[in-house]
């Protein structure tokens, strides 16, 4: 169990971190209070309409006051986006063009976007589909290969893909200042080069976004971070008006783009959720904080290390076996507040190579951010917890798992 002394202890060794994330809560805070106030939002933005979308006041005013806490050009707020794979495959289609080559700096991508470029499956429809070239830099120990980036950018690297977040693999992430560095390599080589960032699990962990950091276009997820577990559905593209209007002309049609898509009514929970995302994510770091020094105490490999500032909410625990594997996320179910009755079992999920095991007893299904664990079933079998409304649920959900593991007694 998480005794209290465990507690305190952690609360003395996790101080000063846990004191960093809370001032990027106050500045992201401070960023999202000054676009609400500088786009005039009132009650009558919260009225949606229905049908094709058009003159949608609140769901256009959205798009400004979050391009510009995002410090980018424009940007698209579209519950139409089903998922973050869907958003990023938008910017990636509405970019890409047949005969150009996108080049992934941070190794393997996500398993979901294996069938998006097609690397994995029928390969119909993807990317490889439509006659584009894909390579990838390997990572080096772990890293992002600067010596090798500094050089392997064409005038046919139409689009690089910057993976932020580590996803299924044992790699740091991304920190802001990293993707900086990786943009001005890129641009140096090649001006015409589209700077993409996967900024899914990332947002508001630090005081900046990428793009206003260079990136020419970012997206990600509302049911994660930005939605601030209130945004029901959803995903945003963020960064140059160009490629913004690109990415929705893949949502929706050529020639439609933003101006399609209705808010359905659903306009007040977007902005609240984002309003509240900066306080939903920076409790969530704090756990991910405390859930690394539990672990490395009990003597088990994580990632990122206990004392290791963040740049997403995704907290990796090298487990070892399926059984632990299994047992972590049967425990984390226990301690949701919705479905904690039912039993994650490993099973083929749409995107992925392997069985995944998925815990997340959410009030908006898939919603990482208010606390799940998943991973799938390969060796070393590692599990990835993410999210957490409060700092006290993750304590609960610890005492279970530690619980639930004892009892294991692997």
């Amino acid at each position: 169990m998480l005794t209290q002394q465990w507690l305190a202890e952690a609360r003395v060794h996790l101080q000063t971190v846990w004191g960093a994330v809370e001032e990027n809560t106050r500045c992201n805070f401070r960023r999202v209070l000054h676009a609400l106030a500088a786009e005039r939002v009132g009650p009558h933005h919260f009225a949606g309409v229905s049908g094709y979308g058009h003159d949608d006041l609140g769901r256009d005013t959205l798009d400004r006051v979050f391009a510009q806490v995002m410090g980018a050009e424009a940007a698209a707020v579209r519950l139409q986006f089903v998922s973050g794979t869907h958003a990023i495959a938008c910017a990636l289609f509405g970019v890409l063009r047949p005969g150009d080559e996108m080049l992934a700096v941070c190794g393997h991508p996500y398993d979901t976007l294996e069938e998006v470029i097609g690397l994995r499956g029928r390969g119909e429809g993807s990317l490889k589909d439509f006659g584009v070239d894909y390579r990838e830099l390997d990572l080096v120990a772990g890293q992002v290969d600067w010596a090798a980036l500094a050089q392997t950018i064409t005038p046919r690297t139409r689009l690089a893909l910057i993976q932020r977040s580590c996803g299924y693999s044992w790699r740091s992430s991304l920190s802001v200042a990293e993707i900086e560095k990786a943009i001005h390599l890129i641009k140096h080589q090649n001006p015409d080069c589209v700077c993409f960032v996967d900024n899914c699990y990332g947002e508001f962990v630090e005081a900046v976004e990428p793009t206003m950091v260079g990136a020419d276009l970012m997206a990600g997820s509302l049911i994660k971070n930005p939605g601030g577990t209130l945004a029901p559905a959803g995903g945003y593209v963020a960064g140059r008006a160009e490629w913004v209007e690109r990415a929705c002309y893949r949502l929706t049609a050529p020639g439609i783009g933003r101006e399609g898509g209705s808010s359905l009514d659903l306009n007040r929970l977007l902005y609240q959720g984002l309003f509240l995302a900066p306080g939903v994510v920076g409790e969530a770091v704090k756990g991910a904080h405390l859930a690394a020094w539990v672990f490395e105490r009990l003597g088990y490999p994580v990632n990122p290390l206990p004392l290791t500032p963040r740049t997403d909410v995704i907290q990796a625990i090298r487990l070892g076996t399926k059984e632990r594997l299994q047992a972590f996320c049967r425990a984390v179910q226990q301690a949701s507040p919705v479905s904690s009755y039912l039993e994650p079992v490993p099973d083929v999920v749409p995107g992925y190579e392997d069985a995944v095991v998925m815990a997340g007893g959410t009030f908006i299904e898939g919603s990482t951010i208010e606390l799940s664990a998943d991973g799938p079933l390969r060796e070393p079998y590692i599990v990835y917890v993410q999210g957490g409304v409060h700092l006290a649920h993750m304590e609960l959900v610890l005492e279970q798992i530690l619980q639930v593991l004892g009892e294991l007694k692997l």
